[in-house]
């Protein structure tokens, strides 16, 4: 114990400065970052600093980091950016601009206080940090006070995006009396200081006059705009996907602040996940608001993951990772024997039989190949499918089971749907007073399938603006000085029913479909669903309902092959981001027979019938089975259309469409049989039936089926016709005919 002092404690350093590892002050933190980035390496690559580089050679003023890097490197680091990001990144981006100037200019010795100030003078511009984060994702529902300001990550849809405007980042005043300079640093976010505004600037003027006195008025300082600095920033809306909002509530959706070169890089219906501070600012509605601690919430973008199906390329939602095993079961599956009927099956199984409607969804979820001719020109790969048909026949079972099933998918009621709801509303900013544009159901449902039930209870101008979607799959809008082109590369499933309510077998297809050829000739596959009469199909129907709702599994539907929805899901995905086949020569030429064929037998039919088919075939007919054929390929993962896939396709066509276009000939009449007979008919009764004249319906049958031998259906037919002209009125639940007009 010689030399030392007793009970005094000596501390000797072993290392010449000892570095600090948690961030405790601004200082040390911002040192811990510098290291980091210079530091941190994989194997022999420094990450940060090789990157940081080649940003700089590209100038651009940015950097990705990965949080998981951090975390490792220094787990407090990476605490202090997840609960306290508003004060933590400012410093990280002063490390990162740091560290940009020491690359770009390596021999200056930055600790001189005389270089540093003249670095700072003639500085690289400020750099920005945009983090990846493996953070939980967390739902629009679970923002809470807990979570304010701090990192948070929440998937939705863009439905709309700001034109950029410039914010400033820093200000350059002048006392307008004494000509006094000032320089003011605004905060960033929404709440921050305007460009043009004038609020939070000095009351007074801060030059200190040498007798202590000053003449300078209040309010006396001017923002001098061509020595102030802005950075680019846009407001952007986002709303939870239609698939996260619990049933009866309303979607709701938060502001994002996006600046600099996280700008400009969504548009509205791009699905994305946001990573963002969660803060608040002082709305302009709420200034003269009672409760001064009311503010709205909003996010700080630090970065925004695009979702690869918002994008050109394949139709991935929210980049959805499949792992080999996972890869190598799909592949499985796909080779299996009678796949496609399992996977018809799984489709609503608790819905009995229509095992041909199903084949089709199943055909609409796969969708054919999208291709881009070298003229530019598009041809869609998306299929539409229309179910028309009497109630109770599981219509609306199946789209929902649809919206389920597949990967994005927006439900409506064509009741509750208008034109703007389904294609885009056009939005006035309440700040800036700007026009913007807000998707509607086509546009959010980008990639994915649109299911509308009540089709034909829509009003006329709303289907119309479906047309172009279905078809050309973009949405024109000219409203309010905005002309722009939205993308809806969707597929639409529409239910409906016919005009009478069911479908009356006595009329023809024309009378019991009240849709124009317009939309008609824009459904690939069109189905009339009929509730039939048959003994044995009722018992087994019975049968099955019973079976349901006892919670007792089918004796008739074998279960054990059922893939579940989840699978179903993520198979559809991997077929659509994986698989996109093309026409083999032996399949093309097949086809193009068949089309010619098919064209052959309507204009046979259409000239018996002495009457257009209501439902038209046309070269869109053709393009449909090829999508079809197509889908049927891509569910196999079969890189080429064959023979069977063709056959298949012709075989669900023949069964639907072209099934709907021939049914309707009753009483074994042909076409121009029965018309002639309505000639006679109309002409028999305009003069048995003078204007202002009535009689009952009762004699009117016994007259000219009874008596004269007319057919039934005829004298039915006539007769509507006749009330569609305002030729006869009906009245007393149709049981007396008044002859009204000429």
């Amino acid at each position: 114990m010689s030399g030392f002092d007793p009970n005094h404690i000596y501390t000797i350093a072993v290392h010449e400065h000892p570095p600090a590892t948690s961030p405790e002050s601004p200082a040390e933190t911002e040192r811990l970052f510098l290291e980091f980035l210079l530091q941190y390496r994989i194997g022999g690559e420094y990450l940060y600093r090789d990157k940081l580089r080649a940003n700089l050679l590209l100038k651009r003023y940015g950097l990705d980091v990965d949080l998981r890097h951090i975390n490792l490197y220094n787990n407090e680091l990476a605490q202090a950016i997840q609960n306290k990001p508003a004060d933590t990144l400012p410093l990280f981006e002063n490390a990162v601009t740091r560290a940009a100037r020491l690359i770009l200019s390596p021999r200056r010795d930055l600790g001189d206080t005389e270089v540093e100030t003249d670095l700072s003078a003639q500085s690289t511009q400020k750099a920005q940090i945009t983090l990846h984060s493996g953070l939980n994702l967390l739902q629009f529902r679970d923002l809470t006070a807990e979570t304010m300001n701090k990192l948070v990550r929440i998937p939705g849809i863009i439905i709309s995006a700001s034109i950029l405007s410039s914010r400033a980042t820093k200000l350059h005043l002048q006392c307008r009396a004494c000509g006094h300079i000032k320089e003011m640093y605004p905060t960033g976010g929404l709440g921050g200081l305007g460009s043009g505004s004038d609020r939070g600037l000095p009351r007074q003027c801060e030059a200190t006059a040498p007798d202590g006195q000053k003449d300078c008025p209040l309010d006396p300082y001017l923002i001098i705009h061509n020595k102030s600095t802005f950075a680019d920033h846009q407001t952007l809306k986002l709303q939870e996907a239609p698939d996260m909002v619990p049933v009866g509530e309303l979607p709701r959706h938060v502001l994002l602040s996006a600046d600099r070169y996280l700008t400009g890089r969504v548009v509205p219906g791009s699905r994305v996940i946001a990573t963002g501070i969660y803060s608040t600012f002082q709305s302009s509605k709420n200034k003269n608001a009672s409760s001064i601690a009311l503010r709205q919430p909003y996010l700080r973008v630090v970065n925004l993951e695009l979702s690869s199906s918002s994008g050109a390329g394949g139709s991935n939602p929210f980049g959805v990772q499949f792992t080999p095993e996972e890869e190598e079961e799909f592949v499985e599956m796909a080779r299996s024997e009678g796949f496609y009927e399992r996977f018809a099956r799984s489709v609503g199984p608790s819905i009995y039989g229509s095992l041909d409607i199903k084949k089709a969804i199943v055909c609409l979820l796969f969708g054919g190949a999208k291709k881009v001719l070298p003229d530019g020109m598009r041809l869609r790969g998306d299929i539409n499918v229309l179910l028309l048909g009497d109630p109770g026949t599981a219509k609306s079972q199946l789209l929902k089971f649809v919206e389920k099933v597949a990967p994005i998918a927006v439900y409506t009621s064509g009741k509750g749907s208008s034109a703007a709801g389904l294609t885009a509303s056009i939005q006035r900013d309440p700040v800036s007073r700007e026009f913007y544009l807000e998707g509607g159901a086509m546009v959010l449902a980008d990639s994915g399938v649109v299911c509308i039930d009540e089709f034909d209870k829509m009003r006329d101008e709303d289907r119309v603006a479906i047309h172009e979607a279905m078809e050309q799959q973009t949405i024109s809008i000219a409203k309010a000085g905005i002309t722009t082109v939205l993308n809806s590369r969707t597929s639409v499933l529409a239910a409906a029913n016919p005009v009478f309510g069911r479908y009356d077998e006595g009329r023809s297809p024309g009378e019991n479909i009240d849709f124009q050829t317009t939309i008609l000739s824009r459904f690939d596959m069109i189905f009339i669903v009929k509730d039939e009469h048959n003994e044995i199909r009722d018992k087994n129907i019975a049968r099955h309902v019973m079976n349901i709702h006892m919670n007792r599994p089918n004796e008739n539907n074998d279960d054990s092959g059922e893939i579940s929805l989840d699978k179903m899901r993520r198979y559809i995905t991997y077929c659509k981001s994986k698989c996109a086949p093309r026409l083999s020569p032996e399949a093309q030429e097949m086809l193009s027979s068949h089309f010619v064929t098919l064209r052959q037998d309507i204009q046979k039919m259409e000239r018996d019938s002495d009457e257009r088919s209501s439902i038209p075939i046309t070269v869109r007919q053709l393009e449909a089975i090829i999508r079809i054929s197509e889908a049927l390929a891509k569910m196999t993962l079969s890189p080429t259309v064959q023979n069977h896939h063709v056959e298949e396709a012709i075989r669900l066509f023949k069964f639907s469409t072209m099934d709907a276009v021939t049914t309707g000939s009753a009483d074994g009449l042909t076409r121009g049989e029965l018309n002639e007979e309505m000639t006679r008919i109309e002409r028999e009764l305009r003069r048995r039936l003078p204007v202002g004249w009535s009689t009952s319906y009762q004699s009117l049958i016994r007259e000219f089926v009874t008596q004269q031998g007319y057919s039934s259906h005829a004298l039915e037919r006539t007769l509507f016709i006749l009330e569609k002209k305002e030729v006869i009125r009906f009245s007393g639940q149709k049981k007396v005919v008044h002859r009204v007009g000429v």
